[in-house]
């Protein structure tokens, strides 16, 4: 893809068209309890191109990354949105046409490691957790590695290419407890390939041995009580409520189709200490999880501060739904296969963080929890979550006390920010997220860790 030029093709376009080239490569291994149950490499590559015609889209796309294909898939858009204009005419005028262009490789500059390589990484990391964690019933250690490669034409003079690698492992450890099997795992790595990620396998244990305590001291845990109570939500917490509650609402296009932050635009939707921004690709001096330097439809990524000091400031768009809300494009419009058209996503979305210390935020607290680590939920347009919650502590009289067993939490996430009365000094970005609104892409969610009010599902 990057000796790939494109610019030959520029005169097939027939009015604002976006051609993209990408391939996606994966690797996936699995280890449980020490022996390989997956193992595979693979990739997906091919073109596609996207016209607008007075509002109305056409897309094309092919496996084929041929001279040929592209300019098949050139000609079938344009010939899609004519016809879908044709039957439906919205008559929307023409797009923004800003320009951005440049390269991002972040490639690993070595040589990448063998398969065979990184199974042995994984079973000096599957030793250890079996050697150290004596009370372990069964574990498991996965790796998935995704590297996202882009070549980008638009009509509008976008010129770009870029390959986002990211390289997770997940650890799930399983303990036996009075009740039954419980279970923890950890996510570890983050962006870049193999090359950059796993170093020595060492690097992890400190991480590894955390969760095992944590683990041990689930299996010995307590139901949480019902109702709503003071809590503290840990960065990864209250970096799915940012993004889940709060970010999926304000995509302009969920906001077009009647979500709630519609009607909240310059009002206070959250404490004053609260700021949320989606950042592009770099936050507080240091490159995001999931950088984006220039969206699939060649617009430059900017951050956008979605809540500023508790009042709703802005939503995420790309160019039609800027057309339609008269503001500019925020270039927050992506694609994860080549056959899939870009859609309104957020990229690393956060709070910022506060003046206050856990410490603080804990002995500030008579009777309440600590909430740590989800598994799963889901939010809709209104704003209202559910999380499961499977790592958390008692706070009572200002101090951790007992672990607790898995629990969900629920709320209206406007709500729930307008009861913050503190946010931590530090933070801290999830390295393994990844968001399903209609095709799965990567994500980047985190920040600070909150205090506020919280409704607590009990046994």
């Amino acid at each position: 893809m990057k000796t790939l030029d494109l610019s030959g093709y520029r005169n097939l376009f027939k009015g604002y068209t976006e051609l993209r080239a990408q391939e996606n490569r994966n690797t996936s291994i699995s280890l449980v309890d020490g022996t390989i149950m997956g193992n595979s490499r693979s990739s997906a590559s091919g073109v596609s191109a996207r016209s607008w015609k007075n509002g109305s889209w056409g897309f094309a796309s092919s496996p084929e990354v041929t001279g040929e294909s592209l300019k098949q898939v050139i000609a079938a858009s344009s010939r899609n949105a004519a016809f879908l204009n044709g039957k439906v005419s919205r008559g929307i005028g023409e797009l923004p046409s800003s320009a951005a262009s440049g390269e991002w490789d972040l490639s690993c500059k070595g040589v990448p490691p063998a398969q065979k390589q990184l199974i042995d990484y994984l079973r000096e990391i599957d030793s250890y957790l079996e050697k150290n964690f004596p009370k372990l019933i069964s574990r498991t250690v996965v790796l998935n590695s995704l590297d996202m490669e882009k070549r980008l034409l638009t009509s509008t003079g976008s010129s770009a290419y870029s390959m986002i690698p990211r390289t997770l492992i997940y650890a799930v450890l399983t303990a036996d407890s009075p009740s039954g099997p419980v279970e923890i795992y950890e996510a570890l790595g983050g962006r870049g390939q193999p090359g950059d990620v796993l170093s020595d396998p060492a690097q992890f244990n400190g991480k590894l041995d955390r969760v095992y305590e944590h683990l041990l001291k689930k299996a010995e845990g307590v139901h949480a009580r019902p109702g709503i109570t003071d809590c503290i939500l840990d960065a990864n917490l209250a970096g799915i409520l940012s993004h889940e509650a709060i970010g999926h609402t304000t995509e302009a296009d969920i906001v077009r189709g009647g979500s709630v932050a519609g009607d909240y635009l310059n009002k206070l939707v959250a404490s004053p200490l609260i700021t949320l921004v989606d950042f592009a690709n770099e936050s507080l001096g240091e490159t995001c999880p999931v950088p984006v330097y220039v969206d699939d439809e060649g617009t430059a990524a900017e951050n956008v501060t979605i809540i500023e000091k508790g009042v709703l400031k802005s939503f995420m768009h790309n160019r039609e739904t800027a057309l339609e809300f008269g503001v500019e494009p925020t270039g927050n419009a992506r694609g994860y296969r080549f056959s899939d058209e870009p859609l309104i996503r957020m990229r690393n979305t956060a709070i910022l963080p506060g003046t206050s210390s856990i410490e603080e935020m804990i002995s500030s607290i008579d009777d309440g929890y600590y909430l740590m680590k989800s598994s799963n939920g889901q939010a809709d347009s209104t704003s209202e979550f559910m999380f499961g919650v499977i790592l958390g502590y008692e706070i009572k009289g200002g101090k951790l006390g007992r672990a607790l067993k898995d629990m969900t939490i629920s709320g209206v996430a406007f709500d729930v920010l307008k009861t913050v009365t503190a946010v931590s000094s530090d933070m801290k970005w999830e390295c393994g997220g990844m968001c399903g609104k209609k095709q799965p892409i990567p994500v980047g969610m985190g920040g600070p860790a909150v205090k506020c009010r919280v409704n607590i599902g009990g046994k």
